[in-house]
């Protein structure tokens, strides 16, 4: 699915002087839809595409995603010194994408980030270029696969699965839908042709 209102031309023409400023590509999704997996496969796929860490207020050991753990004091005093492209605060946790998502794009990546719902009109304020996949997955996958990895029990499952059907804010320009239920493959298939359908013109 994607939005009604056209986006903002983007350009994925790879590393030279002269390229455009490439998209940032918001990928967003409830906890077990497979977020981190769909990303690393497009990145391993497309060296047009890269991939930001985020900066989180998170145990170094608490598993997941691949990021760098910071203490509460340590990153009030990066936003301070103007360290982060964007931050925000969920789940009690402080999140924050560094500036250098900046000099990625200006050789003309395409720069996939993690962000959470509340915060994608704000990105897209910031960046302008912007592209969003939402990931989804049928209920009973989700269940699986959040069960299956052992972090929640019953009740905080059911609570993320209640918050897995919240939907997309408005406002957004450019938007796409990507189903990962099943097969990995298909996902990232789904979600290249989307990012490659947002951005033009596109060079190999």
């Amino acid at each position: 699915m994607r939005a009604s209102a056209p986006a903002p031309a983007s350009t994925l023409v790879g590393a030279t002087p002269a390229a455009p400023k490439g998209p940032v590509i918001a990928v967003v999704g409830p906890s077990g839809v497979g977020k981190d997996s769909v990303m690393e496969a497009l990145v391993a796929r497309d060296p047009k595409l890269s991939l930001m860490r985020r900066v989180v207020t998170r145990a170094p050991a608490a598993g997941g995603e691949d990021y760098d753990a910071v203490s509460e004091v340590e990153f009030s005093n990066k936003v301070a010194q103007g360290v982060f492209a964007l931050h925000w605060r969920a789940h009690g946790l402080h999140y924050g994408i560094p500036s250098a998502i900046e000099a990625m794009r200006a050789e003309g990546q395409g720069v996939l980030v993690n962000l959470s719902r509340a915060v994608l009109v704000q990105a897209q304020a910031g960046f302008g270029d912007f592209i969003v996949l939402s990931l989804s997955a049928r209920p009973e996958i989700l269940a699986e696969r959040l069960a299956r990895r052992g972090r929640e029990d019953a009740a905080e499952i059911q609570r993320r699965l209640a918050r897995a059907r919240q939907p997309l804010p408005a406002g957004l320009r450019c938007w796409h839908q990507i189903d990962n239920s099943g097969d990995l493959a298909e996902a990232v298939a789904a979600a290249r042709a989307a990012i490659y359908s947002a951005a033009k013109p596109v060079r190999a």
